[in-house]
């Protein structure tokens, strides 16, 4: 069961069992340099709004009331992370894309979890997703660009603007593992499992927005440690979130967008924090070398000429405020 509440898209299983429910949202944030760091995490200001297709039928494009699901807006250049919640730590299988590329493995989309690669993220291990994985403990910005101008990620493996924004797939743990898990402890006992329960955080055109590759940052993408077969793969839920020009929002919408938010330099120098996090019970993924290989905005825009990333002066480390979040429960990037 899929639900749009407070820009908070709800994944919830109650034929599974009354506790296998999730939220995630979509964080606005500070698009970092993309510059020779590795930079650390950058803050959460605040959910995009997000608002169901069906509901603007007549104003949005075919394809979108095709697949339905929701729709968020997106300054061209700007960046975003997905923050994660697993209800009383059940936990869930997460799938993400970009378009149709696997935002973990850079592979071809589909719905079926793969373990070898591993190509999902599980919650609640992974209170969020800020990019690409490219290499192990190190992702690349996620940032909106325009579709078919061959910035984004999506464009570079396949060839194809086809689809942009981002794809949502999500499976419970099955509740016979669950019950295990939760007799452990009543009993005071350790789950075979990590279990890192970290609250969430974190001129008129085409409106088609998908998103390509931004600066790096230290983000670890962290192993199953769950045997694959724990993994009930008969309950599925799904969710299209179609990234909207935010020039197009409000004559999509009659709302206006979020403002931009502030440059990662202007933060950094009125001296508020970044943020740092590791669950030292998990193990990261090793990235993905078909990721690795895309070009980045900036790179890409520099071999056609033009200049696509404004406000890309890099940071330096003097000075800059990091908050180390290490694996404690309840933290979050706000």
């Amino acid at each position: 069961m899929l639900k749009l509440i407070r820009d908070r898209l709800e994944f919830s299983f109650p034929q599974v069992h009354k506790d296998a429910r999730m939220s995630l949202d979509f964080q606005r944030t500070l698009r970092i340099p993309d510059d020779d760091e590795t930079h650390f995490l950058p803050p959460g200001l605040g959910s995009f709004p997000l608002k169901h297709v069906d509901d603007f039928a007549s104003r949005v494009p075919a394809e979108w009331r095709e697949r339905g699901g929701v729709m968020l807006p997106m300054f061209q250049s700007e960046a975003m992370w997905i923050s994660f919640n697993a209800h009383n730590g059940y936990p869930m299988l997460v799938k993400i894309a970009a378009g149709k590329v696997n935002a973990v493995t850079g592979e071809g989309w589909d719905l079926t979890p793969h373990p070898d690669p591993q190509d999902y993220l599980v919650l609640p291990d992974q209170p969020w997703l800020d990019g690409f994985a490219i290499k192990k403990g190190v992702i690349r910005q996620f940032v909106a660009m325009p579709l078919g101008e061959g910035y984004t990620v999506e464009e570079q493996v396949t060839g194809e603007a086809e689809f942009g924004g981002v794809q949502v797939v999500v499976y419970p743990l099955k509740k016979e593992k669950w019950e295990e898990i939760l007799k452990e402890r009543e009993a005071g006992g350790g789950a075979n499992f990590s279990l890192c329960e970290c609250s969430s955080i974190h001129s008129l055109g085409s409106p088609d927005m998908g998103l390509g590759m931004g600066g790096k940052m230290r983000q670890e993408i962290y192993e199953d440690d769950f045997d694959f077969e724990d993994w009930d793969l008969d309950h599925m839920a799904r969710c299209y979130v179609h990234i909207a020009n935010s020039m197009t929002w409000r004559a999509i919408t009659g709302d206006a967008p979020p403002t931009l938010p502030p440059t990662a330099k202007q933060y950094a120098n009125a001296g508020l924090p970044w943020f740092d996090y590791y669950c030292p019970e998990s193990e990261a993924l090793p990235g993905s070398e078909i990721l690795d290989g895309v070009q980045t905005v900036l790179e890409y825009g520099q071999e056609k000429g033009e200049s696509p990333l404004p406000e890309n002066a890099s940071l330096g480390t003097a000075g800059v405020l990091v908050k180390d979040l290490g694996g404690t429960a309840g933290k979050s990037k706000d």
